[in-house]
């Protein structure tokens, strides 16, 4: 179980005293063979009382590290660690509110806050819990900054005219995640109707279910790298005029390497099989703008129900798959079409098909030198095996 920190903890780990604590503990292994040692030298430089706290700070720190950016001097929970924006994707949140006056209504241990302040005209940050509250101060000076920070709850607002920015809870007490809507904390229609007429911009799990989400929202999906890791919900003059969906890619800097929404075109055809398959990026997909996608690159679909795309070339920088072969699968024909190919390694990705790809792997006995993709699924009603090799264009 996650240790509860209090304000006592707080104060020690911002005191000199707890600073050379967190410093000598930084140095140990704190692995499961040298807990007992660990745990020892805990209690000879933080005391009895204190040593717990500087134990789970330094673990904190240590899982921060692939989430945000510099977090070595930072403070956390384990909860509010969980629910921390990564820091490249809280950047761009905060790019789109640059120039303004912020409002942070669940600014927890200041995640956000560290990126909304430097372009905020003005920001404040509020939050329910008083021990998050004094990390986020500590964390905020250590950079530098100093948004006005009070205890408020997110339902009672405190502040008028600014671009408000929530953070519902999305775990429990358990740290078990919570799916629905109403489940959050606080709920989001109830969120959203505190702030109706307002400025706002609910961050969210990618997989919310949107149907619970008002038709004037704009409903953006940010991935980073590749891998979606947030929605956004931005309502009045910060969302994004005339678009209900929009999917913005972040490369591994954090920069923007392409934005779709739905207020673009989406002409897009269904094809044979071309010169490359193409996957889109997850929030193109989430965000339900596989046929913008495609239209702005001149692809195709393989079929309505699948977001598969194919053309004869690819979108700039993107993994994507250069044809070998395909036909129609089953396990026979595929493995003859891998011995023709000679491959000994094999990536298998399976959409619209029942197929497990560790089993099957298993079942074709590998045995040629070459490395190739196969991709399994559905054109129409007939399951197909397209043969590819994987390039980054």
């Amino acid at each position: 179980m996650a240790y509860e920190f209090d304000a006592s903890d707080v104060a020690f780990l911002r005191s000199p005293e707890g600073r050379r604590a967190l410093e000598r503990v930084a140095r140990l292994p704190l692995s499961e063979t040298s807990r007992l040692a660990d745990t020892a030298t805990a209690r000879e430089v933080a005391g009895r009382r204190y040593a717990p706290a500087v134990l789970e700070t330094v673990a904190l720190r240590r899982r921060a590290t692939a989430k945000l950016r510099d977090p070595a001097d930072w403070l956390f929970t384990d909860t509010a660690l969980q629910q921390a924006t990564t820091g490249s994707v809280a950047a761009h949140r905060a790019s789109r509110l640059a120039g303004r006056d912020v409002h942070d209504v669940t600014c927890s241990i200041g995640a956000d806050l560290v990126e909304v302040a430097p372009v905020a005209r003005r920001c404040v940050g509020s939050d329910r819990d008083e021990v998050r509250l004094r990390m986020a101060r500590g964390n905020l000076a250590v950079r530098g900054l100093a948004p006005t920070l009070v205890r408020a709850d997110a339902l009672r607002p405190v502040t008028t005219g600014t671009a408000v920015v929530a953070d519902p809870g999305r775990r429990d007490g358990g740290g078990r995640r919570r799916w629905s809507p109403e489940d959050l904390e606080p709920p989001l229609r109830e969120l959203i109707e505190t702030y109706r007429g307002r400025d706002l911009v609910i961050k969210c799990a990618p997989g919310l279910d949107f149907e619970a989400v008002p038709d004037e929202a704009e409903i953006e999906l940010v991935s980073l790298a590749g891998q979606v890791r947030e929605a956004s919900l931005w309502f009045g003059g910060i969302a994004d005029p005339g678009v209900g969906r929009g999917a913005t890619l972040l490369d591994e800097g954090g920069a923007v390497r392409l934005r779709v929404t739905d207020a673009e075109p989406d002409e897009c055809p269904e094809r044979e099989i071309g010169e490359w398959l193409v996957d889109p990026d997850g929030a193109v997909v989430r965000a339900g703008l596989v046929r913008q996608y495609a239209a702005r690159y001149g692809l195709g679909q393989l079929d309505h129900r699948i977001a598969y795309l194919t053309g004869e070339e690819p979108p700039p920088g993107v993994r994507a798959f250069r044809v070998l072969e395909h036909g129609k699968y089953n396990e026979k024909t595929l493995r003859a079409l891998l011995r023709r190919h000679g491959v000994g390694r094999l990536e298998i990705l399976v959409r619209g098909l029942d197929v497990d790809p560790d089993a099957l792997r298993g079942r074709l006995k590998l045995s040629g030198q070459a490395g190739a993709t196969v991709v399994l699924t559905r054109v129409g009603r007939t399951p197909t095996a397209i043969l590819c090799r994987a390039e980054t264009t």
